[in-house]
């Protein structure tokens, strides 16, 4: 290979290192600014992010193998992102109009039956990985 391709080459490499860190902290940087905001916004984050502090070591004691420790603490995290997912289609439709509308109410309570249903399950999977290791002892 000639000096001039390897030169090049690695200049490409370089740029596109530096075009990847610049990415990923800009990417970094705006997700930490949705979540400060929706701490600050969202009672229902808050609580479920709590949950998922105190809730940690418990699963950590609770589960019989990683299989359940992954699901005990996954299911907390799928609340947490449907909350977020539905925080954004509040946003939306509060964006467009402040005003009453049959659609923008159905979105709303679509979003929150999404976090209802994320919540059952996580439920679900708590009560019945108990009841399993209970059983066990």
């Amino acid at each position: 290979m000639c000096e001039y391709s390897r030169r090049n080459r690695e200049m490409n490499l370089r740029a596109l290192w530096a075009l990847l860190k610049r990415r990923l902290l800009q990417t970094t940087l705006n997700s930490f600014r949705g979540l400060s905001a929706v701490w600050r916004t969202e009672e229902a984050f808050r609580i479920e992010l709590i949950s998922l502090v105190l809730l940690t070591p418990v699963a950590v004691f609770v589960a019989a193998d990683y299989l359940q420790l992954i699901l005990l603490i996954g299911s907390i995290l799928l609340v947490l992102i449907v909350e977020l997912l539905n925080t954004c289609i509040e946003i939306v439709v509060d964006r467009i109009s402040l005003d009453s509308h049959e659609l923008s109410g159905r979105a709303k309570d679509v979003g929150s039956a999404a976090v209802f249903i994320s919540l059952l399950l996580a439920g679900a999977i708590w009560a019945l990985t108990l009841l399993q290791n209970s059983a066990n002892f």
